[in-house]
């Protein structure tokens, strides 16, 4: 499975809606450097399949764009629902993610209060970095087999 990276989104504390930028470094075991779920946790980096946000949109008569879930990275051709904790992904050339968790505990977020609906809880991917460097918008993103 091959897709590409279509946004990705960051901001400084937790608990903020996230902003998208075009590119972003990585550091192994702690996440995407000026992001504030970076750390020596499982939960270093969200990723979340378009798909769902433009299904999100559609279903609820929204406008949601990157970042708007609080997610990190918005992939586009990779079907999330498919992926298993401990998969990894290749991004660019070398940056590997493994994913750590699948959804979360859903509580009354920043994204839920501002838009009623929310993709994390059910949908996201948590994961934690095993090789860090340079990612950017339109980046090949491989699952690793």
């Amino acid at each position: 499975m091959a897709g590409i990276i279509h946004s990705i989104a960051i901001s400084q504390e937790r608990g903020q809606l996230k902003t998208e930028v075009p590119e972003v470094e990585i550091v192994a075991g702690l996440g995407i450097v000026g992001d504030g779920h970076s750390g020596d946790w499982s939960r270093q980096i969200t990723c979340l399949d378009f798909n769902s946000l433009l299904k999100s949109n559609q279903e609820n008569n929204l406008k949601m764009g990157p970042g708007d879930f609080a997610e990190n990275i918005l992939l586009e051709g990779i079907n999330c629902k498919e992926l298993t904790v401990g998969e990894q992904l290749i991004i660019g050339l070398s940056v590997i993610i493994e994913v750590s968790q699948i959804g979360k505990e859903d509580h009354p977020s920043i994204v839920s209060k501002t838009f009623g609906v929310s993709l994390l809880p059910s949908e996201g991917l948590f994961c934690k970095v095993i090789k860090g460097g340079i990612i950017k918008k339109g980046d090949k993103v491989e699952v690793v087999q």
